[in-house]
């Protein structure tokens, strides 16, 4: 992350002033700490999202596809289920 900060201002509800205000108490962190790191984790946690959402859309579309399974590896795999039985 760059060493240079930004100013956000970010109007938040009483309820989760009062939320972020006791955490901070609790944990001893700065209140603006624990945003900052809640806002990270959840941009994280969105593009890891979206990155699903795309290679299950991808996946959708081409099933069948020539850019579906390799056919031989998908014999090959169910010639093994078939010998376990």
């Amino acid at each position: 992350m760059s060493s240079k900060a930004y100013n956000f201002h970010l109007p938040l509800s009483p309820e989760l002033h009062e939320l972020l205000r006791v955490e901070s108490k609790v944990s001893g962190e700065p209140a603006t700490s624990l945003a900052r790191e809640a806002l990270a984790d959840w941009l994280r946690r969105r593009k890891k999202e979206r990155r699903h959402a795309e290679i299950a859309a991808f996946a959708a579309e081409h099933a069948g596809t020539d850019f579906d399974l390799d056919q031989d590896l998908e014999e090959a795999g169910i010639e093994v289920i078939e010998d376990d039985r």
